[in-house]
Order: C-alpha cells, then sequence, then structure tokens
C-alpha cells in the first residue's frame, strides 16, 4: 500500500497523459499534418492556442523579475525563483507546442541562420530563444543548490552562487526581450490590413498586459499550492496581498484596454470589412458569447475583483481560484483572436453581395492529443518542482 502514495498516483496519472501525447506525437512526425484538422486556409488552431497562452502564463517571470531586480523591491524577491520556474515551465511547454505545429521540426534553426529581418514572426523567434536561455541562466541557482544536484556534486552550489550573482543584469535583458515578443505576439495579428477583424494597433498591448496579468495570478496560486503542500507559510500576508494587488490592477488595466478597444472598433466607429467580419464570427461561432462571457467577465472581472477585494484574496481557494480563472480567459483570448481572423474568407470579390463561406475548424484527435501531452508535460514539470526544487529562499538559505 506504500507505493499507492497519492504522488505516486498523481505521477501515474501524468504518465498516461505524457503516454496520450507520445503516441500523438508520433502520428504527426510520421504521417504529417494531414492528420490534423489544419487546412490551407486555416493553418493555426489548438496547439497555436496552447502556445500563445502557454508563453502568456509565463509571463510572471519577467514582470515579477523586473519588480524585484529593477525597481528593486526587496520582498519580491521572494518569490523570484518560484517566477523564474513557472517562466520556464510555460515557455518549454509553448515549444512542445511549436514542435508539433511547424510541419518540418527539423527545420527549426532556419531562422538563427536565415534572418527575415521584415517578419513579426521571426523577431519572436529570436527573441524566445534568447529569452529561453536568459530563464535558463535564471533557473540554473535553483537546480544546482538543490538537494537532488548538490549531494552529488558539492561544487555546484557556488556555480549556482556565481549565476545568482548576475541575475540582476539578466533581469534587464529579460525585460527586454519579453517586452518585444509578448507584444509582437499581438502584433503579428495586428499588422495584417488584409484581415480587418486583426487590423488594429491596440493587439500588442493587450497581449502583454493579459499577459503580465495572468502570469502574476498564476505564480502567485502555485506559491499557495506549494503553500499547502509544505503545510507552512513560506510568504507573509503583506507580500500575498502586494502580488495580488499587482495581479489586479494589471488585469483591471486589460479589461480597460479590452473596453476601449471594442469601442473604438466596433461601437464608436464603423469600418464595413470589420462590421461584416463581426457579424459572420456571430452568426457561425459562439465568439461574441464567449467574449463578454468567458473573455471579459470570467476571464478578467471576476479574477480581479477576488485579487482585489482582501476579503477574498487573503483565503488560498479564491486565489486558486482566480489564477484558474484567468487561465481560462487567457486560453478563450487566444483562441478567438486566432480563430476570429482564419475562418473569415478572404477569397470575396469587393462590392459583391455575398461573403464565401466562411472555413470551418474543429481540432482533430491528434491535435488533442498533443495538447493533453503538452497539459501532461507541464503539471509533471510543476509537481517534481514542488517536491524537489528550493524554490524559495528559506529552502536554501540563500536570498534570491
Amino acid at each position: 500500500m506504500r507505493a499507492f502514495t497519492p504522488f505516486r498516483v498523481w505521477l501515474a496519472l501524468l504518465a498516461v497523459l505524457l503516454g496520450i501525447g507520445l503516441v500523438s506525437g508520433i502520428l504527426v512526425f510520421t504521417q504529417g499534418l494531414g492528420i490534423t484538422a489544419l487546412t490551407n486556409q486555416v493553418p493555426w488552431g489548438l496547439w497555436i492556442t496552447v502556445d500563445l497562452t502557454s508563453i502568456a502564463l509565463g509571463a510572471g517571470a519577467f514582470s515579477l523579475s523586473t519588480i524585484a531586480y529593477i525597481f528593486h523591491v526587496k520582498s519580491f524577491q521572494r518569490i523570484a525563483r518560484t517566477a523564474v520556474f513557472v517562466g520556464l515551465v510555460g515557455y518549454t511547454s509553448a515549444m512542445l507546442a511549436l514542435l508539433m505545429d511547424i510541419g518540418r521540426p527539423d527545420r527549426f534553426w532556419h531562422p538563427i541562420l536565415f534572418w527575415n529581418v521584415h517578419s513579426v514572426l521571426w523577431e519572436i523567434t529570436m527573441c524566445v530563444i534568447l529569452y529561453s536561455t536568459v530563464l535558463m541562466v535564471e533557473f540554473g541557482p535553483i537546480l544546482l543548490e538543490s538537494d537532488v544536484v548538490s549531494k552529488r556534486f558539492p561544487f555546484a552550489p557556488k556555480i549556482g552562487h556565481f549565476l545568482h550573482r548576475l541575475t540582476p543584469i539578466v533581469s534587464v535583458v529579460g525585460l527586454g526581450l519579453s517586452l518585444l515578443h509578448q507584444s509582437s505576439l499581438g502584433a503579428t495579428y495586428g499588422v495584417l490590413v488584409a484581415r480587418p477583424i486583426w487590423f488594429k494597433p491596440s493587439l500588442p498591448v493587450m497581449f502583454i498586459v493579459s499577459a503580465v496579468a495572468a502570469g502574476g495570478t498564476v505564480t502567485l496560486a502555485l506559491i499557495i499550492i506549494y503553500e499547502n503542500l509544505k503545510r507552512v507559510r513560506q510568504i507573509d500576508s503583506a507580500l500575498r496581498a502586494n502580488i495580488a494587488r499587482f495581479a489586479g490592477l494589471m488585469m483591471m488595466a486589460y479589461l480597460y484596454l479590452k473596453l476601449w478597444d471594442f469601442l473604438a472598433t466596433s461601437y464608436y466607429s464603423h469600418l464595413p470589412a470589420r462590421a461584416e467580419a463581426q457579424s459572420l464570427l456571430d452568426q457561425i461561432t459562439p465568439y461574441g458569447d464567449t467574449f463578454w462571457l468567458v473573455e471579459v467577465l470570467f476571464g478578467a472581472l471576476i479574477p480581479a475583483i477576488l485579487l482585489l477585494a482582501p476579503r477574498f484574496r487573503q483565503r488560498d481557494i479564491w486565489i486558486i481560484a482566480a489564477a484558474a480563472l484567468a487561465t481560462l480567459g487567457t486560453v478563450v483570448n487566444r483562441w478567438n483572436v486566432t480563430l476570429s481572423g482564419l475562418i473569415l474568407p478572404l477569397d470575396w470579390t469587393p462590392g459583391s453581395a455575398e461573403l464565401f463561406a466562411a472555413h470551418g475548424y474543429f481540432p482533430s484527435p491528434v491535435e488533442w492529443g498533443v495538447a493533453v501531452g503538452v497539459l501532461g508535460y507541464a503539471l509533471l514539470m510543476f509537481s517534481l518542482g514542488l517536491r524537489f526544487l528550493p524554490l524559495l529562499p528559506s529552502e536554501s538559505g540563500h536570498a534570491h
């Protein structure tokens, strides 16, 4: 019976998720993207949603590290390690999704050698590669100071301490790279003149603000889960309240931008192409309902209230609920943004009375399988990290 501990049962469940993802990935590699529901008209779908969501939820790494090391708020240094760990898991999860999605993963190195400086996607690729390197440098002390490594390699903590001394410099570099690629993810859509439903300057700003809000909330929730597993408080109530306020205020800023984006593009102004596109979306998709109900209400407004109201943020369950809702809102937002432009047809003649039929899309079983595998990987990394890594300073004796 000792073999069936809750942790081992949890790992067995995650192994099943990873197995589903592995089988699905092998099918994609051996049979190609033809077995997915992706087409030339809708080349991005579930996997890009997973990719964009993972990167957004990892944004706590740069935002909280910025507060700690650039704005010199010492109390936030206590949670910098956890933020870096969340960021690393988020970015590696995104890379797993992209590994499936790019069609020719053997050519992943092409952007490094063949620069296309006029492509927003190239800039994102380079920033993600460089920022992932930054995260690895910031993650080094966490790994090297863990009991698993330090007991086997006594010199490892000294290397970790050296890397830790580079943290302020690395944080500045990471901030620049993060601001570039988090906003450029929105710019990928917002610069496309031929897609009226996307074409607007607000998308880059909303992408980065929503990522900071959701990423900060998820990082705080992970710390609270960590505390409950350890059965001891690792951060004091003042720091907890400050993190919650920061995430809640960023969520309100996102809501403010989202409201004015809606007013500026759909209420106070009238662009015929965008109005036709919006009407078509409302007819054939749940876009309109999910926008207000999931993105705005459940995905942003309610989490903001839970984070900003003292009576809610003082209770663990409400912080975790806020993180779950913020994650849901981020997923639906990235799904809506991606699919809203792609399912609208471009092949219609200006001046014609009717639009061509919209492009349909629903993920195939292998797409769901890969997504489940990526989720299993992320949960496994969080589980092992919470179990074995010194994510908070009291566990390693080093202030971070």
